[in-house]
């Protein structure tokens, strides 16, 4: 396989180390692993796996990883420079790097001399022979060596000569890229253009100087081959005096733009993480630049087809991370390419273009229509289509849907959230709503016992159901009215539908709409549901907050069962 240098952005994924220094994320091993190999998959050529030795959790992740090694990834361990007044063969720090066993290792030292010198506690001096050590110690252990100026850009606006001194001497070291990190995250898209552009163009009067030594590099380091295949791992860019790369972070809310401007002036590896997870205000998002470099601006990145499963990924790390997908990001989130308003719908219908900058599908999205009470008749039949449903704009049952809905909405009700409910209030409106079981009544008993320390509580649900004709009373305890109401249900039905057994809870919202009238306010209560692979949403509205959560949990349960015909009817189909 063969790239055109120029057009070629190697991507640089560091979700398991910096984006794990989000406040509130924690990763155990098995979730790092399977980032990984999601990632893997993806295309991303370097993962970077966390710092060997700094704890025992990343220790044991590169011990697991050498079993199963990833397919097309090159691994990558991070590091800082060795210590002050120790050299790099002797600072027992860089051992467990060794050990880690990767090809590559990423080095980070000091840019700014304020680090240096307030930092370190050490001399200017002493610092680049912290780096000039560090990295010429790993090339002789075999180890190819990506080197991370840290603060490069608050160091260079404050002593230029200095920060571009550790470069030279990174580069004399052996490092193949020099990596421009914005580590306080303040620096905007103008400076990091000049910057950059004014580096490169340094380095360039020199590149004759740097020509012998990058094809010495090159002769020394052979292509990396897959342990099991005996095969070349990832195809790198032929020889080039240097390599630079960009590394930002969102504490300006520009680090995407700050790589976008960075690429644009020459460098070729991004660094980032997946979500824009990471400490503070987060890194780089590379679920925005991996679409904005290739499908914007022309560059390779990953194929196409690595690109459409951009969302899946997005989505799947939300998931093993336990924090809730970003419903609004950009290229992924569920509302990227959401449309409310009547008259945008309308157009879009006609033609996406209109008001969507980028097919949904190239990156693995989908466009949604959405339904409220700003909605039309073109929302109304464009979300029908999405249910599988055909509807003639001269249908009189078109109108009823429309009024219903804004009736439902005036009231409390918030389809735009709900969809679950929605396709269940058309499919009434139309005749095809099957209910698979009928509410008679429920009460719920919900028991307060105040102890020496804490309050003991106990809630006790009891329903009565009707299927086929049959009446089913039923009751079921639970940590909440909520979920003893669930549990009771789940209880009365599971007999007639074995499959509400892989349906839970997964999330449980409520909001008071009117907050004035005090405790008699309508409530508005949202519940997901799940049955491991599909999520959906129902809403319920009361005065009562027990009827609102009862009128969701049920519908919650009959969308569930709606899903399982449909999937069977497929099946049964094909």
């Amino acid at each position: 396989m063969t790239f055109d240098n120029s057009r070629q952005i190697w991507i640089y994924d560091t979700t398991l180390r910096d984006g794990a220094q989000r406040e509130g994320l924690s990763l155990s091993i098995e979730d790092k692993l399977r980032i990984a190999r999601q990632l893997d998959k993806l295309g991303i050529p370097f993962i970077e796996g966390g710092w060997p030795g700094a704890n025992p959790k990343d220790v044991q992740f590169f011990w697991q990883i050498q079993e199963e090694p990833l397919t097309q990834a090159e691994l990558v361990a991070f590091c800082s420079t060795r210590r002050p007044g120790v050299s790099a063969a002797e600072d027992t720090m860089l051992q467990p790097i060794l050990a880690a066993g990767t090809r590559w290792v990423t080095i980070f030292g000091k840019s700014w001399d304020l680090h240096v010198k307030e930092g370190l506690k050490t001399t200017l001096d002493e610092n680049l022979a912290m780096i000039r050590d560090t990295i010429e110690y790993l090339r002789a252990q075999g180890r190819r060596v990506i080197y991370d100026a840290e603060h490069w850009f608050d160091g260079y606006k404050q002593n230029s000569a200095y920060a571009l001194e550790t470069l030279k001497v990174a580069i004399a070291a052996g490092a193949e890229w020099l990596v421009f990190c914005d580590t306080n995250g303040g620096t905007l898209p103008h400076e990091i253009s000049q910057i950059v552009l004014d580096v490169i163009d340094h380095f360039n009067l020199s590149v004759q100087e740097l020509e012998a030594r990058s094809q010495e590099l090159t002769q020394n380091s052979k292509p990396p081959i897959h342990p099991s295949t005996h095969l070349p791992i990832h195809p790198f860019p032929p020889p080039s005096p240097l390599r630079f790369g960009i590394h930002t972070h969102n504490d300006s809310d520009t680090a995407v733009a700050n790589a976008l401007a960075a690429v644009m002036q020459g460098v070729r590896m991004v660094q980032g993480t997946i979500n824009g997870y990471g400490e503070r205000c987060g890194n780089a998002n590379l679920c925005s630049l991996l679409p904005n470099l290739q499908l914007k601006l022309g560059f390779s990145c990953i194929s196409d087809e690595q690109m459409t499963k951009l969302t899946e990924t997005s989505r799947y790390v939300s998931e093993v991370v336990n924090l809730a997908p970003d419903d609004h990001a950009p290229f992924v989130g569920l509302s990227a390419f959401a449309h409310k308003g009547g008259i945008h719908v309308s157009a879009v219908e006609r033609n996406p273009l209109t008001y969507e900058h980028l097919e949904p599908e190239r990156v693995g999205n989908r466009r949604r229509i959405v339904i409220s009470d700003q909605s039309g008749l073109s929302n109304i039949l464009a979300k029908a289509r999405t249910f599988g449903i055909e509807l003639e704009k001269q249908d009189p049952t078109c109108r009823q849907i429309l009024q219903r809905l804004k009736n439902l909405e005036s009231e409390g009700y918030q389809f735009e959230a709900a969809e679950a409910s929605f396709e269940l209030l058309m499919r009434e409106a139309l005749g095809q709503r099957q209910q698979p079981f009928q509410i008679k009544g429920f009460q719920v008993h919900y028991d307060c016992v105040p102890g020496v320390d804490t309050i003991q509580t106990t809630s006790l649900a009891t329903v009565k159901v009707a299927v086929d004709g049959k009446d089913i009373l039923e009751a079921a305890e639970g940590n909440g009215p909520v979920s003893a109401l669930d549990a009771a249900l789940r209880k009365a039905l599971i007999n007639f539908y074995p499959e509400i057994e892989t349906f839970h809870l997964t999330d449980y919202k409520v909001r008071i709409l009117d907050s004035k009238a005090g405790t008699s306010a309508k409530t508005r209560v949202l519940v997901e549901s799940s049955n491991g692979h599909q999520r959906w949403t129902t809403v319920g509205v009361s005065g009562n907050i027990l009827e609102a959560s009862y009128l969701a949990v049920v519908e919650g349960l009959e969308y569930g069962l709606l899903l399982e015909n449909q999937a069977k009817a497929v099946l049964a189909s094909s």
